[in-house]
């Protein structure tokens, strides 16, 4: 799945010892589908060369203003008419400052402030993205925070910096995001901001509940179906609250503060979490919650005197936490989505749900072909009848899913 297909990027290139991850950018960003066409000042050729941006990219680099390979001898309004978003990685605290107070004395900087569109004779500015990487002292200076503040109020997006170890040899903010997190911080950005400000809880993965310190009753469950649609709730522009089970999952685009995840592991946990998030705009119950708990914990290992032992359990029946949720919402306007991964009967299981959980929205899917797998395939059923999607990689299927709920919202 190429999420940038077809766009056009503007990759700016300032002085900085970061320079170092920009070829791997350059990789990132076309495996996803784009097209790159590299701007470096001076200052940066001296951590990169050009010949490496050209290999990598495809394309020539331009460093000069005066570049005689444009035939009109204005690359500052030539490179910039024909792209999706300029993009700054590494942006050094001298080019931070230059741009946020409309100083233009090379290439870089200039196209900046020409930068634009030309649709039908007039121009629309195009977005610009910066990527801070610089000492944590430079970070935390007063000046670089006032270029942050004026850059900010221009509409420019900053990406990062992280704290961590620096060239310097010293531990803090200022550390340029990882090539991989620019990219999908990209990816985010240029997706439909469907649920711009809506506040979002999601649950994913199984729920694990003990027989003993070392056993336990699970379930398949991969969580990768609810992180995807953690990650495609971020990028539609929502603020998400991430209630997950026991999983091997890193938050998806954790950088961008999006995302706040709380980790349990039995269903009355995860009960307790979801019950505390009842003012939220949408509720996804993405997470295959045990329907049955243990009675009785055994304190230590359970162990068998005999092959011939058997082992007797009382199962008790676990809180039914999309149902009562969906009943706490009175007087509420919460939009709630129901999962449901049956082993057969996919469709008649799924609308009995949609009933008996008291639900607008509902997606079914068969299980045990997708716990683990990284695509899927579902029905969404609500009143009005069914839609199928995919089979589909994961994250895709759930941007497709975000979209169906958006559209149900406006309604």
């Amino acid at each position: 799945m190429m999420s940038l297909n077809n766009k056009k990027i503007l990759l700016g290139v300032s002085g900085g010892i970061a320079a170092y991850k920009s070829p791997e950018l350059v990789r990132q960003l076309i495996k996803q589908g784009a097209q790159v066409q590299v701007v470096m000042t001076e200052a940066a050729a001296q951590f990169v060369t050009p010949t490496t941006m050209q290999a990598v990219s495809g394309n020539p680099v331009f460093l000069s203003q005066w570049d005689t390979r444009i035939p009109n001898g204005m690359p500052h309004i030539e490179l910039t008419r024909d792209v999706d978003a300029i993009l700054i990685a590494p942006a050094s605290a001298d080019l931070m400052a230059k741009l946020s107070l409309g100083l233009a004395n090379d290439l870089l900087s200039t196209l900046c402030l020409a930068k634009g569109h030309e649709t039908n004779g007039s121009i629309t500015p195009c977005p610009l993205l910066i990527t801070p990487a610089m000492n944590r002292q430079m970070w935390e200076h007063a000046a670089t925070q006032r270029s942050v503040k004026r850059l900010l109020q221009d509409q420019v997006t900053i990406l990062g910096p992280a704290s961590g170890d620096q060239a310097c040899g010293e531990v803090g903010m200022g550390r340029m995001l990882e090539p991989i997190e620019i990219c999908d911080a990209l990816i985010a950005f240029f997706q439909p901001k469907l649920l711009q400000n809506k506040k979002v809880v999601i649950t994913a993965g199984p729920t694990y509940e003990a027989i003993d310190p070392v056993r336990g009753l699970t379930n398949r469950s991969s969580g990768k179906m609810g992180f995807a649609i953690a990650r495609a709730a971020v990028e539609a522009g929502a603020e998400v609250q991430l209630i997950s089970g026991p999983v091997h999952l890193e938050t998806p685009l954790a950088f961008l503060g999006k995302i706040k995840r709380v980790n349990v592991q039995s269903a009355a946990e995860m009960h307790a979490a979801v019950m505390s998030q009842t003012s939220c705009d949408i509720f996804f119950s993405v997470a295959a919650v045990a329907d049955w708990r243990v009675n009785q914990i055994a304190s230590q290992k359970i162990k068998k005197q005999s092959s011939s032992d058997t082992l007797s359990l009382e199962l008790l029946q676990n809180p039914d936490i999309l149902l009562e949720f969906v009943n706490s919402l009175v007087g509420k306007s919460s939009f709630c989505v129901g999962f449901a991964a049956e082993s057969e009967n996919v469709l008649e299981y799924g609308k009995k749900k949609l009933i008996t959980k008291k639900i607008p929205l509902l997606i079914a899917n068969h299980g045990p072909s997708t716990f683990g797998e990284d695509s899927n395939q579902v029905t969404l059923i609500d009143a009005q009848g069914e839609v199928s999607l995919g089979p589909a990689n994961k994250l895709a299927l759930a941007r497709d899913i975000i979209f169906q709920v958006s559209q149900r919202l406006s309604k």
